[in-house]
C-alpha cells in the first residue's frame, strides 16, 4: 500500500461485487489487482470485465496474494466466515459484505480473529459511510430532535422469487430478515444500541426462511423502534426518526439516502441533501474511502462501522431469528448461537 493507491482483491464474482468493483474502478487512490471465484472461467470473464490483471480459481490463491492489502468479501453470506476467515489467517485485511454472517458466533470468531492478527475488518455497511446519514445521526446526537422515543424502517422486495433462488435457500442463509432486513436493524442500533428486549413474528416459506418479518424493539430508556422486511412485497423503504423535540424523515431509499427533512415544532421544515459532488446515491465509494482511509491511518477498524456495533446487530438478528423460528442447516441450538 503506497500513499497514491491500496490494493484490492474481490473475492466472488456477483451482482454486488460487480457493483462494487465498479466503483473501486473509478476511484483514483484504489487498484484493483485480483479477483477471485469457485470457478477459473468465472473469475477470468470478472476480471475482463474491469481490467483486473489476475484471476484465480479458488479463495486461497487471493488470500495468500501478498501483493494485496484488502480483500472484499462478497459471497452469500452464509460463505462470509469461511471466505473472510481465510484471508484474516493469510494476514490479508477484509471488508466483508452485510450480513457480516450467519449468525453472532460465526462474527465473534472473525472479530477475534482479526484482533488476534492485528488485521484490518469491516462490515460492508455502506449506510454508515453515506455522508447524508452521518449527517443525520450528528444532527440526534446534537440534540436536534431531543430525546429519541421511536424510530421506523422498512425495506422489502416484490419479488416473486421463485424457490431456488438463494433468497429463498436456507443453506445460503435466504429470508428477507439477513438480505434486507440488516439495514433497518442497523438504522435503528445505529441511533440507539443494541435493545434491551425483542418481540417478532414473520411469514415463512416452505423451505423455512422468513418472507416477511416484523419486529419491535425496545430500550430502556423507553424508545421503541419499528422494523419490517419483505422478499414477498415491495415498500418505499423509508425512515423516521421521533424525539421529543422533533422528527426526522427520510423519505425513500433510507439505506443509501440522498436527503433527509428535518421537522422541529414551530420551525418550517428543513431539508438537507447531499453534496452533488458525492455521485449517484446507489454509490459504494464512501465505504470504500473509509477502508482506505483507515488502512493509510493504521487503524484496525472505522470508528464509522465499529466491530462491536456489527457484534451487536448480529446479536439483534439472531434473538429475532429465535422469535420466529428461523435456523439455517448446521447451526447449533439457539442458545449456543449467541456469545456468552
Amino acid at each position: 500500500m503506497t500513499e497514491q493507491s491500496v490494493r484490492w482483491g474481490i473475492l466472488a464474482t456477483g451482482g454486488i461485487a460487480a457493483a462494487f468493483t465498479a466503483d473501486l474502478v473509478d476511484l483514483p487512490d484504489a487498484e484493483v489487482v485480483a479477483v477471485a471465484s469457485r470457478t477459473q472461467e468465472s473469475a477470468k470473464v470478472f476480471a475482463e470485465r474491469f481490467g483486473i490483471p489476475r484471476a484465480y480459481g479458488d479463495w486461497d490463491a487471493l488470500a495468500q496474494d501478498e501483493d494485496i492489502d484488502v480483500v472484499y468479501v462478497a459471497t452469500p453470506h452464509s460463505a462470509h466466515r469461511t471466505a473472510a476467515g481465510l484471508c484474516l489467517e493469510a494476514g490479508r485485511n477484509v471488508l466483508c459484505e452485510k450480513a457480516f454472517t450467519l449468525n453472532a458466533r460465526e462474527a465473534e470468531e472473525l472479530v477475534a480473529l482479526s484482533r488476534a492478527r492485528g488485521s484490518f475488518l469491516m462490515e460492508a455497511m455502506w449506510m454508515y459511510c453515506n455522508p447524508v446519514i452521518r449527517r443525520l445521526v450528528q444532527l440526534v446526537r446534537d440534540g436536534a430532535i431531543g430525546e429519541v422515543r421511536h424510530v421506523q424502517a422498512d425495506f422489502g422486495l416484490a419479488g416473486p422469487f421463485p424457490p431456488a433462488h438463494r433468497l429463498r435457500d436456507p443453506a445460503q442463509g435466504g429470508g428477507a430478515l439477513l438480505d434486507l432486513g440488516v439495514y433497518p436493524v442497523s438504522f435503528a442500533q445505529l441511533l440507539l444500541g443494541e435493545p434491551s428486549d425483542i418481540a417478532a413474528r414473520a411469514v415463512l416459506s416452505d423451505e423455512g426462511v422468513d418472507l416477511q418479518t416484523g419486529a419491535l424493539f425496545s430500550w430502556e430508556s423507553g424508545a421503541l423502534a419499528s422494523v419490517h422486511c419483505s422478499i414477498i412485497g415491495g415498500t418505499p423503504t423509508i425512515a423516521s426518526v421521533t424525539g421529543s423535540e422533533g422528527r426526522i424523515d427520510i423519505p425513500n431509499g433510507f439505506f443509501h439516502p440522498d436527503r433527509f427533512v428535518l421537522h422541529r415544532d414551530g420551525r418550517d421544515p428543513q431539508e438537507f441533501a447531499a453534496d452533488p459532488a458525492d455521485g449517484p446515491r446507489a454509490s459504494l465509494k464512501h465505504e470504500a474511502r473509509e477502508v482506505m482511509r483507515a488502512l493509510r491511518a493504521g487503524e484496525t477498524e472505522s470508528p464509522l462501522v465499529p466491530l462491536d456495533g456489527t457484534l451487536a446487530v448480529m446479536r439483534t438478528l439472531d434473538t429475532v431469528r429465535d422469535r420466529i423460528g428461523v435456523r439455517y442447516p448446521g447451526e447449533p441450538s439457539q442458545d449456543a448461537l449467541t456469545p456468552a
